[in-house]
């Protein structure tokens, strides 16, 4: 389903929940404020944050650093002495994790006590107790951010899927091309016993036959007795070297193959020497795509492919109904560096938030963006250094209809 097909049927289904900005207001807004719908801001661009004539003013600095707090007291409008001033921030994230920041005076302002870790999406507690009088103030607001709550009806509908986040095997992928031939086992030539001439042949080209069946009478030529040619093994004639009156001797009478013996054996170009060895997994493909096999590779043959400049490696082919036959081209593509990582994501669920690439955590109906720090990357898997926990559900699938439904709420991210 493509997105311009879903995103219309999902407008109508969707709860957003809007971005709002780190740093933004309390329960009161200056007149400009309320009518944009927006929180108060301050002169250092923070929420503004009031009890009576008693105000603070929340920034989240991080320029150059990572971000913390920098919380501005003030007093009808009036700058207070930092000192005079106790606080405390507690945040309460949307997968029950809390955050509690002490605060110290720093120059003109509080400075609190750790880094303020992305996402900036929480509920937000602010104790603050002003020396003069001993009054204590609490304010409580919320500051979503990167969230957008989705019904289940409307995940599905979508192709949202979730998985969650763990350990994975990441290695890289080597593209390479070949040709099927039959296994070195699967071709048999079947000879006279004793010299003679041949009186009777049973089998052509192409035929199939039976282990056990009858291929031949010969008259020995020192017995002058006609004994029997039975076959010892199933399969297809692919040579008759023998015609009632022949005299068979050392020449096979008949070779026969076995189909569903076969391989591929694959060119592979001098830059990839290094990495592809045997005993590594290949999975088998037609040229346009579609599955074939799992195999491994077995040792390089003594002779390469000389017009191509190649080196040449077999991966045996399962082949019971005998629909891949020798010339036929394939398609492979060997994993190498396979390695185990304690966490990682699917490639296909990360996406641009802001300056971040993230994925978008899963908390029932709610989606929250998580801030991701990468490390190996492959087609199928993305090695996660830090940014998500353990355990965390995200959408693995459908992950940019989350994103295209909080861009849509057109908010912005400023503290």
């Amino acid at each position: 389903m493509k997105f311009r097909q879903i995103l219309p049927a999902l407008a109508a289904l969707l709860m957003i929940v809007p971005l709002a900005a780190c740093g933004g207001g309390g329960d009161m807004k200056s007149e400009e404020g309320a009518k944009a719908g927006e929180p108060e801001k301050g002169p250092n661009r923070g929420r503004m944050l009031r009890d009576g004539d008693f105000a603070v003013e929340m920034t989240i600095f991080e320029d150059g650093v990572p971000p913390v707090y920098r919380i501005y007291p003030s007093r009808g409008g009036k700058a207070v002495d930092p000192k005079t001033v106790t606080l405390s921030v507690t945040l309460k994230r949307l997968d029950g994790e809390i955050n509690r920041f002490a605060f110290k005076p720093e120059k003109d302002y509080l400075a609190g006590d750790g880094v303020v870790v992305e996402p900036h999406s929480f509920d937000v507690e602010v104790v603050a107790v002003a020396a003069e009088n001993g009054k204590r103030h609490v304010w409580k607001f919320a500051n979503p951010e990167g969230r957008s709550k989705i019904s289940a009806a409307a995940a599905k509908d979508g192709g949202i899927e979730i998985e969650t986040v763990g350990p994975a095997t990441i290695s890289d992928i080597r593209e390479v091309e070949g040709v099927v031939q039959l296994a070195t086992t699967a071709r048999s030539e079947i000879r006279a016993q004793f010299p003679g001439k041949v009186m009777v042949v049973t089998k052509a080209i192409g035929d199939y036959v039976k282990k056990g069946q009858l291929l031949a009478r010969i008259e020995s030529r020192e017995s002058l007795q006609i004994y029997p040619v039975y076959s010892p093994v199933s399969g297809v004639v692919a040579e008759r070297n023998a015609n009632v009156g022949n005299v068979a001797i050392d020449q096979p009478i008949y070779v026969i193959t076995d189909p569903g013996q076969t391989t591929v054996v694959f060119n592979i170009f001098p830059r990839d020497l290094g990495t592809i060895r045997p005993g590594q997994k290949i999975d088998i493909e037609t040229l346009d795509g579609k599955p074939v096999a799992a195999s491994v590779l077995s040792g390089y043959l003594p002779e390469g492919n000389a017009a191509a400049g190649t080196a040449l490696v077999r991966a045996s082919l399962p082949n019971r109904d005998g629909r891949w036959r020798p010339g036929m081209a394939l398609h492979g593509r060997v994993t190498v560096n396979a390695v185990t990582v304690p966490l990682a994501v699917r490639t296909e669920a990360l996406q641009r938030f802001r300056d971040f690439t993230v994925v978008f955590a899963n908390f029932g109906e709610d989606y929250e963006v998580r801030m991701l720090e990468l490390g190996r990357k492959t087609p199928e898997w993305t090695e996660v250094l830090s940014g998500i926990k353990p355990g965390t559900r995200y959408a693995a699938k459908g992950a940019f209809l989350i994103r295209a439904d909080i861009e849509k709420s057109g908010a912005s991210h400023d503290h």
